[in-house]
């Protein structure tokens, strides 16, 4: 999947772009094999788990096809992505301040992919995205998938938490991704990562990531980390019809307090040199 940024390698240096971003800004995609797994919903109140604890946390929704952050939280942005690749706008522009704690940078929805920029643009959306070196966590929601967009992202990422349901095809999409990221990834520091959305019991949550996780360690010889699970909550569906998050409703439902269990382990994952924003940008767009 790289090889879409090789085009640029001949002309493009980071030090030419002036990137020179030293804050450990920590970049994690959320993804999932399949759509209607809850991916962005776990995306976006991840993000505001970890505002709570005093992070400044931007959720950039990375979908250019069915983009939805700004949905599941009631908002209309007037700007987005789309603004910013075509030189429209700049990130400044279009980055929207939220009441939950949070800032978002909304989708393209209806764009193509990010082999299909141009080297102007492809420039351009580096530099804006390396403003956002002042956030402590980039929490980047993906398409559902295995698009060269969504695998590009991941390979770029820090971190890499992909999302599940107890639902066969879910658990043998979530496996699909995974195989590609094993393919595909040239990133060796990537940590990935399994939640389990919409258990029941523990019992479910625990035979479904040891499942994924021994066949991937069995064929495909990749670490898959069991992150957590996320209990099935009346309040979830409540809060998407009302464009609310459910952490920003009920802080001590049962999914809230599964996602503030996730995040309290994620923050227990010790920091790894070559991360951050300029690191991010290099591997995304395989810059040297």
């Amino acid at each position: 999947m790289v090889d879409q940024a090789e085009d640029l390698k001949t002309f493009m240096r980071v030090k030419d772009l002036n990137i020179e971003s030293n804050k450990r800004t920590r970049v994690i995609t959320v993804s999932s094999g399949k759509g209607g797994v809850g991916k962005t919903n776990v995306a976006v109140n991840l993000g505001i788990a970890f505002s709570k604890l005093g992070k400044k946390v931007i959720v950039m929704d990375a979908d250019l096809g069915l983009a939805n952050v700004n949905v599941c939280l009631g908002i209309i942005p007037k700007y987005n992505l789309f603004h910013l690749i075509k030189k429209q706008k700049m990130m400044k522009d279009i980055i929207i301040d939220t009441k939950f704690g949070i800032q978002i940078v909304a989708g393209a929805s209806g764009f193509s992919k990010i082999a299909n920029l141009s080297d102007d643009e492809r420039r351009n959306l580096i530099r804006e995205i390396d403003t956002l070196s002042y956030a402590d966590i980039i929490i980047v929601d993906t398409g559902a998938g295995v698009s060269k967009n969504v695998i590009s992202f991941i390979m770029a990422a820090d971190e890499a938490i992909i999302i599940t349901t107890p639902e066969p095809t879910a658990i043998t999409d979530a496996y699909g991704i995974i195989k590609i990221i094993a393919t595909e990834v040239s990133n060796p520091s990537l940590d990935i990562k399994l939640v389990v959305n919409r258990i029941n019991s523990y019992s479910e949550g625990r035979k479904v990531a040891e499942r994924v996780i021994n066949i991937a360690g069995q064929f495909l010889n990749i670490k898959v980390d069991n992150l957590g699970f996320i209990f099935e909550d009346s309040l979830v569906s409540q809060s998407v019809i009302k464009q609310t998050p459910f952490l920003y409703v009920d802080e001590n439902s049962k999914a809230s307090m599964s996602i503030k269990h996730i995040v309290s382990r994620l923050e227990g994952i010790r920091y790894k040199e070559g991360s951050g924003i300029k690191n991010f940008l290099i591997r995304l767009f395989g810059l040297k």
